[in-house]
């Protein structure tokens, strides 16, 4: 076969198989062995800096696991969304459609960019023998592959429209500039607090980190205008499917290349020092399940009775507070229902969880605080 001859010693031997081609084939040689090596460079600095932020004040430990389980990409389908939405119904929409598609493309990036995560290739590098004294946590162990950073690409792409939602807010109340400027510093300080996070749990080298930072807030300008209006139902579900069969069709497509896709897997299951915190939510296609679900659901949210009864509420900021509160709620406790361990019973749910969350968020909760007596006795603007 051909691209055998990339394999071949230095010397004669690639140039005869190769003939003119020959030189080609060493410079690519040569390319993949530069890039290897500037890999191995990027890898042993980030475990040196995970290592100096881990030997770092002891109380700043819950701060970085607080704020890497805010950035967990399922934050926004159950606590950025319905905040966003009571905020404002359009920039709510937003947030939960860019999560959906920033998402999507960062399972796809993934699979194409075969990163390593630091708490596996500390062993598989064998660095752990040089007497580095690094730690995993519960949330360490994710099982797919660490390029770009996930938590920092969703979350970073979807708070997009709550920033500039706030700007605008803040360039309507107020002419100074500190003031329209403090959403977006709110947001980068932020993003690099989850990049942080990420670094010392293990769960990400600095340069993963960074791209999904400017991954997401480039997702998160792009993507704003592109949010759909009210659309028929069929688009929801056209896109749901397209979401599904697109990212299988890869999959496939590139295990018929000879590509595998579940080394990662093996990887993080072999050297995760608790099997306990393996878990199945941080597969790729659990990711896949939560967003095709979601677009189905905010499809059927919006073409349901209850949605039609309530779509034009005007609600005061008492009323917003009320909602969100209710909504967090109710998504809080289908969130904790127990997953089974049957894997086909699992994503079944997780689907209905998922495609449920839209509909508790724009219809049933406003419909059941108009339905109350009070709130249908009092104005509905403040």
């Amino acid at each position: 076969m051909e691209g055998e001859g990339l394999v071949l010693g230095p010397g004669g031997a690639s140039r005869e198989r190769y003939g003119a081609g020959g030189r080609m084939a060493q410079w690519l040689v040569h390319v993949r062995g530069m890039s290897q090596a500037t890999m191995e460079v990027l890898y042993s600095s980030g475990v040196v800096f995970a290592e100096m932020l881990q030997t770092g004040p002891p109380w700043l430990e819950q701060f970085w696991l607080w704020v890497t389980f805010l950035a967990d990409p399922k934050c926004v389908f159950i606590i950025f969304f319905p905040l966003a939405y009571f905020l404002e119904q359009k920039v709510g929409v937003a947030v939960l459609w860019i999560g959906i598609i920033a998402e999507w493309l960062n399972i796809v990036s993934k699979w194409l960019l075969f990163g390593e995560r630091p708490f596996w290739w500390v062993y598989e590098s064998e660095l752990s023998n040089e007497k580095v004294l690094l730690r995993q946590f519960p949330v360490s162990c994710e099982t797919g592959p660490g390029s770009p950073s996930g938590h920092c690409m969703i979350t970073g792409a979807a708070l997009w429209p709550i920033v500039t939602a706030l700007t605008a807010l803040a360039a309507r109340h107020s002419s100074s500039r500190l003031v329209r400027l403090t959403p977006f510093m709110v947001y980068f300080f932020l993003l690099l607090a989850v990049g942080l996070s990420r670094i010392f749990i293990l769960a990400h080298f600095p340069h993963q980190v960074v791209g999904g930072i400017v991954t997401g807030a480039m997702l998160g300008w792009m993507l704003e205008a592109c949010v759909p209006a009210e659309r028929k139902l069929g688009f929801y579900i056209s896109t749901s499917l397209a979401l599904v069969l697109g990212a299988i069709g890869l999959y496939w497509g590139l295990i018929a290349l000879g590509i595998d896709l579940d080394w990662s897997i093996r990887l993080a299951t072999k050297w995760c020092l608790n099997p306990e915190w393996i878990r199945v939510e941080t597969r790729p296609f659990a990711s896949l399940c939560r967003d095709a679900a979601s677009t189905l659901g905010l499809g059927l949210a919006t073409r349901s009775s209850l949605y039609a009864q309530v779509r034009h509420e005007p609600l005061g900021w008492t009323q917003r507070a009320a909602h969100a509160g209710l909504a967090l709620a109710i998504l809080h406790g289908l969130n904790a229902v127990v997953q089974p361990e049957n894997i086909v019973l699992w994503y079944c749910l997780s689907f209905l969880k998922y495609a449920s969350f839209p509909w508790v968020v724009a219809a049933l909760v406003p419909w059941l605080l108009r339905s109350l007596p009070h709130a249908q006795s009092r104005p509905r603007a403040e």
